[in-house]
């Protein structure tokens, strides 16, 4: 079983997430009090969960903090970075991932929800050296340009393939919408999905 590497410190969310009970518990009349006659569930507020998952087709064990979300555990705990976080609010549509083969916003995801289940990121759709196929299609449509939206994209082309939602422009153009690109790069996105779901090679 792969270890992840542990990692210092923790995420931005979860130190305001601990700070904020710590001082909700020192401003409130008899907080204190009650915390002790009921120290076990704010012991637990506190405790790392022990987490199972395959990701990118490893087994992976790793502690999470409560709350903390799929995206957080991606980026900080596994070092898997290529998932971006962009609005952090599932607006944007950068830090898509596959979660047992459909299309997640990591954002909005807690990292407990996703015990046992099968990840996919960005990092996992190569075989090796070799491309998938929509990150071949998107390279030859020049289907980004700063890049930062490019792995979302990409999670959400093969997303829309797989599920047969790829049948037209138009249907692409739907699918896709809830992937932002800032640079504009819509119209070799859309030609790069095409290309990708007429070559005839396995998405």
């Amino acid at each position: 079983m792969e270890k992840p590497t542990p990692v210092h410190g923790e995420s931005r969310r979860n130190f305001i997430k601990k700070t904020t009970a710590l001082t909700a518990l020192a401003v409130t009349p008899g907080a204190l009090v009650k915390a002790g006659e009921n120290h076990e569930s704010i012991a637990s507020f506190f405790e790392k969960t022990p987490l199972k998952m395959e990701i990118n087709g490893k087994a992976v064990e790793v502690l999470v903090d409560p709350g903390v979300s799929l995206l957080d555990m991606l980026r900080e705990q596994l070092g898997l970075t290529g998932t971006k976080k962009g609005c952090d609010q599932g607006h944007c549509g950068s830090c898509m991932v596959l979660v047992d083969g459909k299309r997640v916003n990591a954002c909005l995801s807690e990292a407990t929800d996703n015990n046992g289940k099968k990840i996919t990121t960005i990092e996992g759709l190569a075989d090796g050296d070799k491309l998938h196929p929509v990150q071949e299609a998107f390279i030859r449509h020049d289907a980004f340009q700063c890049g930062y939206c490019t792995p979302g994209q990409i999670i959400s082309a093969v997303a829309c393939i797989r599920e047969g939602q790829a049948g037209s422009e138009k249907e692409i153009r739907e699918y896709m919408n809830d992937n932002i690109c800032r640079c504009g790069a819509y119209p070799n996105i859309i030609a790069a999905i095409i290309e990708a779901r007429d070559s005839g090679k396995k998405i």
